[in-house]
C-alpha cells in the first residue's frame, strides 16, 4: 500500500519532520487532477462506518475489492497538534498503485530541505516566518460527489 498525504503538515507529523528512521527523506510528488479523482471514484473508507455501509461484510467485501482507501485523520498546526478538522489520506494498491507510478505522477521533488527549516523555526518559535515556508495547500472542493461515498 502507497499512500497520498496530501496535507503537508500531517505528513511532517507522520515522518517527525523527517527525522523519524526510515522517513528521513521526504518527496513531494505531484499528480494529476484525473489520476486523484479516479483514486477517489475508487476509494472505499479504511474502516466501517454504520450507515453509510450496508453492514460490516458489505464494508469487508467492498475493501477488498477497492484498489483505494481513504481514512480521514485530524489536520496538524505548526507543532503538529491535532487540529478540530480532518485530512484525507489516499492508500494505493494494485491498480491504484500502478496508475499512480506509471500515469498519474507528474513530477518529485525532494523537500527534506524545506522539512527541516520549517521545522528548526517552529522550534525556535518563529511560527510567523515557519507559516510563510508552508505549501500552499487548499481544500478539495466542488466535487462531493466524488467523496460522498468516504464521508464516516
Amino acid at each position: 500500500m502507497t499512500w497520498i498525504k496530501p496535507s503537508f503538515l500531517w505528513m511532517m507529523y507522520r515522518c517527525g519532520w523527517g527525522s523519524k528512521d526510515g522517513q528521513e527523506t521526504v518527496l513531494a510528488v505531484e499528480i494529476t487532477r484525473e489520476g486523484f479523482e479516479w483514486a477517489l471514484r475508487h476509494a472505499c473508507l479504511s474502516h466501517y462506518a454504520r450507515g453509510l455501509h450496508e453492514n460490516r461484510a458489505a464494508w469487508r467485501q467492498e475493501l477488498k475489492r477497492a484498489p483505494t482507501r481513504v481514512q480521514w485523520d485530524p489536520e496538524r498546526d505548526l507543532r503538529l497538534r491535532p487540529l478540530p478538522y480532518r485530512s484525507l489520506q489516499l492508500g494505493l494498491s494494485g491498480e491504484a498503485a500502478r496508475r499512480y507510478a506509471d500515469e498519474w505522477t507528474v513530477t518529485i521533488r525532494d523537500v527534506t530541505p524545506l522539512a527541516h527549516e520549517v521545522h528548526a523555526l517552529v522550534s525556535g518559535g518563529d511560527l510567523d516566518s515557519a507559516a510563510r515556508l508552508l505549501p500552499r495547500e487548499s481544500s478539495y472542493t466542488g466535487q462531493d460527489e466524488l467523496i460522498a461515498h468516504l464521508r464516516g
